[in-house]
């Protein structure tokens, strides 16, 4: 890459602040948009992955618009493979999916100082086209769905 480029880019990258990173850079075609905001947090509408870690199978979900706002999400299929829940047809119009099949991702809940008390929210996950960096949170039904499932059982380990 030339230093041109290399510099053009570096003026292209978004400085945001966020309480758990402190400043980052990103780039602004990794920004996903919400189609719909989050319940209970109607100004956040701009998000970024951040990887935990390399060995981590967690990502948070940092909000570009509030700095405390992140949640620690995985990909369903790595949780649980057999959580298929059914996405209404809008809800893949309005985020560009074709798949019968979207990708999931679930939202964690992490008590501090008891990992083994985590829980997955089954009932509300984010349905992700990372190609087109679209999302929205959808809300299944909660006779079928937990909203804190538990992550560790002693039948799952």
């Amino acid at each position: 890459m030339s230093a041109a480029v290399q510099e053009q880019n570096n003026r292209d990258l978004l400085k945001v602040h966020t309480s758990r990173f402190g400043e980052i850079e990103i780039q602004p075609d990794k920004i996903i948009r919400m189609t719909a905001p989050f319940l209970g947090f109607p100004d956040s509408h701009r998000f970024i992955m951040r990887h935990h870690g390399d060995k981590s199978p967690f990502t948070w979900f940092q909000s570009v618009d509030d700095p405390d706002l992140a949640f620690v999400v995985i990909p369903s299929a790595s949780l649980v493979p057999q959580y298929s829940p059914k996405i209404s047809a809008s809800t893949l119009k309005d985020l560009h999916i074709n798949s019968s099949k979207p990708e999931l991702l679930l939202i964690l809940t992490i008590p501090h100082g008891r990992p083994l008390e985590m829980t997955a929210n089954l009932l509300g996950p984010i349905v992700l086209n990372a190609d087109k960096r679209l999302a929205c949170q959808v809300l299944l039904d909660p006779a079928t769905y937990d909203v804190r499932w538990p992550v560790f059982t002693e039948s799952k380990g």
